[in-house]
């Protein structure tokens, strides 16, 4: 019977034949509106695509996605759901826009997913959905093993008699929060602690102990604490936090804020937003956690050792690895790997998104004097610094001091711009669209868009017909090589607002139409004072 064999060898060969691609789209799994709910009750957690093929961002997520698929086969499945043909299974789970991605469990949805959308930033992300919601640690081994994390952990004292809470934890990523509560503990307030680490899951790692002298050498009493991973020990701050207020969900989800990055936390592309909600110093250098944590604390203790002395004062500091942010440090601030050598970058880039560097070189305290008895000098952009260790003091007092210019990525400033489109670039924003006594029309482009280009005629006409017009201009800038400012959220191109006399900081976004009188008929309506259109024949 040689069919056999030669069965086995074409589908053999078909396999070798499969390309990576078609693979890789085989893992993800597709449902839709007659198979989602039995299907996702087959997998204990499911990472679900929610999508539309026409959606440029979709476009730009799948191969990421199905490349995440491939590398979490057997651990976490990956799905997807085309909205446009599966629109019942798409409104029940309330999706409005796409790509929308929600993590399942059992087929029940269990949480948005908000982590990273590249194939590597998503297999780290579900990796760590995986798993029981909380490590049941039954020796003072587990308990350390578990507590010696590169992120850390949540360690919950619970009586047995409430295990079946247990499936309410979860585990998180960055800092470590104990939980010892003793068999006597009142169940409400226990149930507390484990509804805050169920809403906190996605960004901390718990586990619980049912015997209390697996943490004896701890904690003696109830108390919740919070463990900083071992990698950022140091002299200026504990390692371990206490809470001790009342246990509510709100006062524990404060603690936890107002604890888990402390002095100096490592900034990474995952948690660099949830750090930016406040004025942010960061110093930049060859920072390397995995193989390479003496080196990495050294400079991040010198920077510690200032921030301490800055407690308090509404700035928190933090270090990064330079490789990973170097395109964001040449984009936003200008800086190329040359310009710091081995030394770090430092910037600071405050809540309302103004950015500062520092320009004299971050040297360490202890400078020797040269021969000749004088502290050395290095020389910057012509300007002379002294090297005598107190570069990043001197830094943070002259920005207290308001005394910092801001850093503004910009195109030169224009040396004539009488034509009737006025050019904007971010040193010369201030100057033309937030003059007090002009209403502004600001078109925010991109050298390289077709709808722009496609707009250009249409804009310098209106710009034309109002030049006569002393009281409103009509600009643009380019916003690929020109800082956008606070207050104009530009995600796409053409991009248009309207800034009006009194309301410089409350500008209006143009959404209507792309010909000249729907641009007069909305002008008319939101101009400080009455167009000047002479010769301007109305068809409005």
């Amino acid at each position: 019977m040689p069919v056999i064999p030669v069965l086995s060898a074409v589908s053999l060969a078909l396999v070798s034949l499969c390309p990576t691609a078609l693979c890789a789209r085989r893992d993800v799994l597709e449902l839709g509106d007659a198979d989602f709910d039995y299907l996702a009750t087959e997998h204990e957690t499911m990472l679900v695509k929610f999508y539309a093929p026409w959606c440029g961002h979709c476009k730009k997520l799948a191969p990421e996605f199905e490349k995440a698929a491939g590398r979490l086969k057997g651990i976490v499945q990956l799905a997807k759901v085309d909205c446009t043909a599966n629109s019942e299974t798409c409104g029940r789970f309330g999706v409005t826009g796409y790509p929308t991605l929600k993590i399942f469990r059992s087929g029940k949805d269990s949480a948005p997913y908000d982590g990273p959308r590249s194939a590597s930033g998503i297999y780290n992300y579900m990796t760590k959905q995986t798993g029981p919601d909380s490590l049941h640690l039954k020796s003072k081994e587990d308990l350390q093993n578990f507590v010696n994390n590169y992120d850390a952990s949540i360690v919950g004292m619970i009586p047995p008699v409430l295990l079946g809470w247990v499936r309410l934890v979860a585990l998180l990523l960055s800092q470590t929060v104990v939980c010892f509560c003793s068999p006597g503990t009142d169940a409400p307030r226990l149930d507390e602690f484990l509804k805050a680490a169920g809403l906190l899951r996605e960004q901390f790692r718990f586990a619980h102990i049912t015997d209390l002298q697996v943490a004896e050498e701890q904690t003696q009493t109830e108390s919740v604490l919070l463990f900083r991973p071992p990698r950022l020990a140091n002299a200026f701050e504990d390692s371990v936090v206490v809470f001790t207020d009342y246990l509510t969900i709100s006062s524990l989800r404060r603690f936890i804020r107002d604890n888990i990055y402390g002095l100096c936390p490592h900034m990474t592309m995952e948690n660099r937003d949830r750090l930016r909600v406040r004025d942010l110093l960061t110093a930049y250098y060859d920072l390397d956690y995995h193989h390479n944590i003496r080196g990495s604390n050294y400079w991040r203790n010198r920077v510690m050792k200032v921030a301490s002395k800055y407690s308090g004062r509404g700035l928190i500091f933090s270090v990064a690895n330079k490789r990973d942010f170097q395109a964001e440090l040449e984009d936003d601030y200008g800086l190329g790997t040359a310009d710091g050598g081995e030394l770090p970058f430092v910037t600071i880039r405050t809540k309302l998104g103004h950015k500062y560097t520092m320009r004299e070189e971050f040297t360490c305290a202890g400078v020797e004097p040269n021969v000749s008895g004088l502290l050395l000098v290095t020389q910057r952009d012509g300007v002379r610094f002294r090297r005598d260790g107190q570069s990043l003091e001197r830094f943070l007092e002259d920005y207290f001091a308001g005394r910092l210019k801001r850093y503004i990525r910009s195109e030169p400033v224009p040396e004539k711009n009488a034509a009737p489109v006025k050019v904007v670039v971010a040193e010369s924003f201030d100057d033309i669209v937030n003059d007090p006594n002009k209403d502004v029309l600001i078109q925010f482009y991109s050298p390289s868009c077709p709808h722009c280009k496609k707009l250009e005629p249409v804009y310098w006409e209106l710009a034309e017909t109002l030049y006569s017009d002393p009281n409103v201009v009509v600009a643009k800038m380019n916003a690929v090589d020109n800082d956008v400012p606070l207050g104009y959220d530009v995600q796409g191109f053409p991009t248009i607002y309207f800034a009006p006399v009194g309301k410089k900081d409350d500008p209006v976004r143009y959404q209507g139409a792309r010909e000249l009188k729907d641009f007069l008929k909305f002008l008319k309506q939101e101009a400080s004072h009455n167009l000047v259109l002479p010769g301007f024949k109305e068809e409005l």
